[in-house]
């Protein structure tokens, strides 16, 4: 049997096991299994769970994007640039190799997104909420795609922003893309810290949370007439993009 899974925590709910399970059974991949992994401490979990036998391949999902990285012996180039994995790749030697498929499943659901709605990147900017690791995908597909970008969070460091800013640049910045956790399952009575009331139908509200498929982020941005999008899609190829990374040759 050859099994794959998904290392986090906590694990409520798992998108990635249902999804697989159900890709195994529709496409008849056989003799194939996807478990979750709830791992507090990935140092003290994470090297007994790599020596299982048959286990070819991991997903990763907060908060251990970057705690990972001590542990693998390659990291992909787009791993390394972004500064963050999701994938784990257990090679046919033993050896683990760490890949980002965030990157692609964010930057193809939204240019898929502004092609649907007729928008193009031209002189569209964006403010990226949270600093996970899911935020630093985020980031280098925006550089990627040249969409200039000012990350938020709740305290000052260099070169970010502040809720508390906000208010003054709200209509500069389009494109508004929640990389945090707030409003996800079951906490789902509550958004951002944004100034809502700012927002137009020329905004785009871009929430990475999928469960709920709309939450208050999304719901308060359609009541101002904006576009939204939740996570799913950028779920759904980033999760192909992992089986495909899984399958590839080494």
């Amino acid at each position: 049997m050859i099994r794959y899974g998904l290392i986090g925590f906590p694990l409520t709910h798992s998108f990635s096991q249902r999804y697989f399970t159900e890709k195994f059974s529709r496409e008849g991949i056989s003799g194939s299994r996807y478990d979750l992994f709830e791992m507090p401490d990935v140092a003290t979990a994470l090297p007994e769970l790599l020596q299982t036998p048959d286990l070819r391949g991991l997903n990763v999902t907060i908060p251990h994007k970057q705690a990972v990285l001590p542990f693998l012996d390659r990291i992909d180039v787009s791993a390394q640039k972004i500064g963050a994995v999701n994938v784990i790749k257990i090679e046919t030697d033993g050896s683990i190799t760490g890949y980002n498929s965030d990157y692609y499943g964010f930057r193809q659901s939204l240019t898929d997104w502004l092609s649907s709605l007729n928008r193009t990147t031209d002189g569209l900017q964006a403010l990226v909420l949270g600093t996970g690791g899911a935020s630093k995908a985020v980031m280098v597909a925006l550089a990627d795609l040249q969409i200039p970008f000012k990350s938020v969070s709740r305290t000052k460091t260099d070169g970010n922003l502040t809720y508390s800013e906000l208010p003054d640049l709200l209509s500069s910045y389009q494109l508004i893309i929640n990389c945090s956790p707030v409003g996800t399952y079951p906490n789902t009575d509550v958004a951002p810290d944004l100034p809502y009331d700012q927002l137009t139908s020329q905004h785009l509200l871009y929430d990475l949370v999928y469960n709920p498929a709309e939450t208050q982020f999304m719901k308060i941005g359609v009541k101002q007439g904006a576009a939204v999008l939740n996570g799913y899609q950028m779920l759904v190829l980033q999760a192909e993009k992992a089986w495909e990374i899984w399958q590839s040759a080494d």
